[in-house]
């Protein structure tokens, strides 16, 4: 969590975090938790006294995607469910920027669920950003894979059929490196997992649990409020335990009274996709430095 410290070091800079902000109006709901989010990845960038020009922020498609013209930063918005690999080629392009992708529970485990599972196993080196309102907010409120069981939804007025996606043991059976969730109105601790997250050498996944004042009446705010807790309030917890990582999210939807969150597991890698390539071994240059012009002719 943030200290006296960082509290300091964010008044000192506030006039850094005010330079991210646009003129555009921004369009969530009120209430929405994309607000605690981005104020906590301000807040992050800020402490980790990043400039626009070290990172580059990947959107998909979705609310969480509707961000992207609301940071004055690098941003690129993609394909719906496609912003893992969009950013996993940035970064293979250019491993000396920071890479930070974002995307709904929507695009992640349906369109984009085949990128989620290689971006885990490849552990490319950039942060994922994880929206979780259990719904597809921005086509009005349909069921996604997160959607609670008996949930009414715009496109299932009888209630969901289906159980939802454990999302993090989901993520934890593909072994992972660095596996986190958030709720978006607990801001101190999003800004301290993403630092984490923008720290990790390799693929970084943070979950934030966020309420959808709009479409989702399952899961409000007040629903988050009286069940998220910090995992590191359990005695003896050790996030470098998968099983113990495995055991706790597993154990929660089922009993339905504690969501854990914070840093859930990590395994400290010491080289990353790239760093473990044999053919770039003695090179020190990214691959964008290296594009130029290559004559062909003799090949056609």
């Amino acid at each position: 969590m943030l200290d006296r410290t960082d509290l300091q070091k964010l008044a000192e800079n506030a006039s850094k975090a005010v330079k991210f902000e646009t003129q555009r109006k921004i369009t969530w709901c009120g209430n929405c938790g994309n607000y605690g989010i981005q104020n906590a990845l301000k807040r992050a960038l800020v402490l980790e006294g990043l400039e626009r020009n070290d990172f580059l922020l990947c959107y998909d498609v979705g609310c969480s995607g509707n961000g992207s013209d609301k940071f004055e930063a690098n941003t690129i918005h993609g394909l719906h469910g496609r912003v893992l690999s969009l950013a996993a080629g940035v970064k293979i392009g250019n491993h000396k920027m920071k890479v930070i992708a974002s995307a709904g529970d929507g695009a992640t485990f349906s369109e984009g669920v085949n990128h989620l599972v290689h971006s885990v196993r490849n552990d490319y080196p950039f942060l994922f950003i994880f929206h979780n309102n259990e719904n597809y907010g921005l086509t009005t409120g349909q069921a996604s894979a997160c959607t609670p069981k008996g949930a009414q939804m715009n496109g299932t007025p009888n209630g969901v059929l289906t159980d939802p996606l454990n999302t993090l043991d989901f993520v934890l059976s593909l072994k992972p490196t660095f596996v986190a969730r958030g709720y978006s109105g607990e801001v101190d601790q999003m800004t301290d997992l993403i630092r984490k997250g923008l720290n990790h050498n390799g693929f970084a996944f943070i979950e934030v649990l966020q309420a959808c004042p709009t479409y989702n009446k399952e899961t409000p705010d007040e629903w988050y409020a009286t069940r998220v807790n910090d995992v590191a309030s359990l005695p003896d917890y050790d996030n470098t335990d998968i099983w113990q990582a495995r055991k706790i999210v597993q154990r929660e939807w089922v009993q339905d009274e504690k969501i854990y969150t914070g840093l859930i597991y990590h395994k400290p890698k010491p080289q990353s996709f790239m760093e473990m390539q044999p053919g770039r071994a003695d090179l020190q240059s990214s691959l964008v430095d290296e594009v130029k012009y290559y004559d062909v002719s003799g090949l056609v």
